[in-house]
């Protein structure tokens, strides 16, 4: 996707002919411990953290209007690997990207994603459990079909002549 400082590849991405990037989706994960002996899960937080903002400030300086999102997915682990002199990865994560998320004008600081989410995976299960959070909450827990809800809901905010957003569905304008 051509951006504003270069092109950027995203995850998920949805854009028309008439009106751009409309809806992009930044995917990260870590899903291994740190190879130190430590056995937590930050060694790449600060990294993941860059590209995810690299990717904001790329795509809003071309698509202003669009809805970025952040999906940041952690082993469920990651949750208690804090140690008597460091929060866990989960509550750092938290922290770190809380700056980076609340978007709510497409004037806003390139940097922030309109929403950004931490999410806790079990890919060991058989049936892959997650649990996501808006960051800077991490208490509340949110499923997953309201963060497509919200997503949904934003895309039709920022485009009121061209779609609607109706029952968790967008619905284009006649």
């Amino acid at each position: 996707m051509a951006g504003g400082i270069g092109a950027k590849k995203v995850d998920v991405t949805w854009a028309t002919e008439e009106s751009g990037l409309l809806l992009g989706v930044s995917v990260k994960t870590i899903n291994f411990r740190d190879k130190s002996g430590k056995g937590h899960f930050q060694k790449n937080l600060t990294n993941r953290r860059g590209d995810m903002l690299i990717e904001a400030v790329t795509l809003h300086r071309r698509f202003p209007y669009s809805v970025l999102a952040g999906l940041f997915f952690l082993d469920k682990d990651a949750e208690n690997d804090g140690t008597s002199r460091r929060k866990s990865t989960f509550i750092n994560a938290h922290q770190r990207l809380k700056l980076f998320t609340g978007r709510g004008d497409p004037a806003g600081r390139d940097e922030q994603f309109e929403r950004f989410y931490l999410i806790l995976l079990d890919a060991g299960s058989l049936h892959a459990n997650v649990r996501a959070y808006a960051v800077g909450d991490a208490t509340t827990e949110i499923p997953m079909s309201d963060v497509i809800d919200d997503l949904i809901e934003l895309v039709a905010i920022r485009n009121p002549d061209f779609y609607e957003a109706e029952n968790g569905r967008l619905k284009k304008l006649k």
